[in-house]
């Protein structure tokens, strides 16, 4: 990381603060405020819009203010191509727990670097499979009653109780908790050798 330049977050997500602080990037916060509608693209587009687009909303903001990197992201889940966003009442989120019980689904994250004043842009994704076991009936409703998905796509947060059920990983575990370190880490370093082009 260059330590002449200032990076700035543009996500409020916790998650995405202990990754960055946990693998050294000096970082301030800018919530982005940019539209996260989307349409039916394939989950490695949708999320690859949605972190230029929140990218783009920050570079919007800053316009005139010295050098910085912006850092977007979003992740979505995907079983079989259809994207699992986040449940809309407990019905929902009953639904989404079933579909990937006993399966394996796909998470997505999208990142987008965009440096300022060049205008210079980066936006790649990582994908990781994630297998679940079966859950019994009991389970499932004890987890939706819990409400431990809420507010998460697919229903679940892999960092929380729902691990249990999680049997195996194929991928970066980061990258299932909303950002992607390694491939981060790498694509920062191949953005500066190329002076942020």
């Amino acid at each position: 990381m260059n330590k002449d330049i200032k990076y700035i977050l543009a996500s409020g997500s916790p998650r995405r603060k202990e990754i960055l602080t946990r693998i050294g990037v000096p970082f301030t916060i800018q919530v982005s405020e940019a539209d996260e509608t989307h349409g039916r693209e394939p989950a490695e587009q949708i999320v690859m819009h949605l972190a230029e687009r929140k990218a783009e909303a920050v570079a919007e903001q800053l316009k005139g203010a010295e050098e910085c990197v912006i850092i977007a992201a979003d992740t979505l889940v995907a079983l079989d191509g259809k994207v699992l966003g986040k449940p809309i009442d407990r019905a929902d989120a009953e639904a989404m727990v079933r579909s990937i019980s006993g399966r394996a689904h796909q998470v997505f994250t999208g990142v987008a670097l965009i440096h300022l004043p060049g205008g210079g842009k980066r936006i790649f994704y990582e994908r990781t499979d994630v297998h679940v076991r079966e859950l019994s009936e009991e389970e499932l409703h004890a987890w939706v009653d819990s409400g431990g998905g809420d507010d998460k796509a697919g229903a679940y947060a892999i960092q929380g109780d729902f691990g249990r059920f999680i049997t195996a990983i194929e991928g970066d575990y980061d990258n299932v908790v909303g950002f992607p370190a390694q491939r981060f880490i790498k694509e920062m370093e191949e953005f500066e050798k190329g002076a942020y082009q």
